[in-house]
């Protein structure tokens, strides 16, 4: 299972670092988005992103402008049939993540493998829409996925072996240490972030501490990078809230409920930094 060409269906956030760290890996990148709009939008932040490692000079001009042209556009899925491997990093919905599989289980040969940057839905439930669920894994890169160096492979019950070893293998190909998990939701990284998000979100509700003393008090207590409440702005509030929502519907633990404080955030469109405002202001980066 040889790994020459790669497709990136999405280039949001997420699918945009999918396809630079591919191409800076010397892939072959097509990325498929609904509309050239949106292609062109995220094609920007990869030049971006890979200026600012020219100024930084771990880059030069050179191999930017060679990283930029194996990265193509296109808004048809039909036109990634040629690719070996296929990273889907679309809207967190079950049912759009569907459709686009079954679209392209008809469009790509037998040999490709398909895979999902999901953060929280089931693996093995997408790969049963397809007719290669033993050809169908997680690869969940985190963000910004430039500079964040883990990746979840995660194993259905129906993956490979040879599946598997192939995605582990492009993982680390393109600079990322792989942690393996099995399919359950919120694989390693949000099984145990999640609750510990939504336990600070409660301990603000209850007024144990002020929202900027919850934050000091882990970055300063445990050595975290960043407190809890700036991480659910940086994550996203729905993000987080959907996600919640699908792991407590799998699990029925109240560790994974939603507070009420979240929830009522979420439906004022508070969702952090990218609404510009979340616990915290970001009125001059909205």
């Amino acid at each position: 299972m040889a790994i020459r060409k790669v497709g990136v269906v999405g280039c949001g956030l997420m699918g945009s670092g999918i396809a630079q760290v591919s191409a800076q890996a010397g892939y072959d990148v097509i990325v498929r988005e609904v509309t050239d709009e949106l292609f062109q939008r995220g094609f920007k932040r990869i030049a971006g992103s890979l200026d600012k490692f020219v100024e930084k000079q771990k880059m030069t001009a050179a191999d930017r402008d060679a990283v930029l042209a194996r990265i193509k556009g296109t808004t048809k899925l039909a036109d990634m049939k040629d690719c070996d491997l296929i990273v889907e990093a679309a809207i967190e919905n079950f049912e759009e993540k569907t459709k686009v599989y079954r679209e392209l289980d008809a469009a790509c040969g037998p040999n490709t493998i398909f895979s999902s940057n999901t953060s929280s839905l089931p693996i093995g439930d997408m790969a049963a829409v397809t007719k290669r669920p033993d050809r169908f894994c997680g690869l969940h890169f985190f963000n910004p996925v430039p500079l964040m160096k883990l990746v979840e492979v995660v194993r259905s019950i129906d993956t490979s072996d040879a599946t598997y070893q192939a995605a582990k293998a492009f993982a680390e190909s393109v600079g990322k240490t792989v942690v393996t998990a099995k399919d359950t939701p919120g694989f390693v990284v949000n099984l145990l972030l999640v609750p510990y998000l939504l336990d600070a979100v409660r301990a603000l509700e209850a007024g144990v501490a002020s929202k900027e003393d919850i934050d000091n008090g882990m970055k300063l207590g445990c050595g975290h990078p960043m407190g809890p409440l700036t991480l659910l702005d940086f994550v996203g509030l729905d993000t987080t809230y959907y996600i919640a929502e699908i792991m407590f519907a799998e699990f029925k633990d109240t560790r994974y409920a939603a507070p009420p404080l979240l929830k009522r955030m979420v439906n004022a469109g508070y969702n952090g930094r990218k609404s510009g405002r979340g616990f915290y202001h970001y009125s001059a980066q909205a």
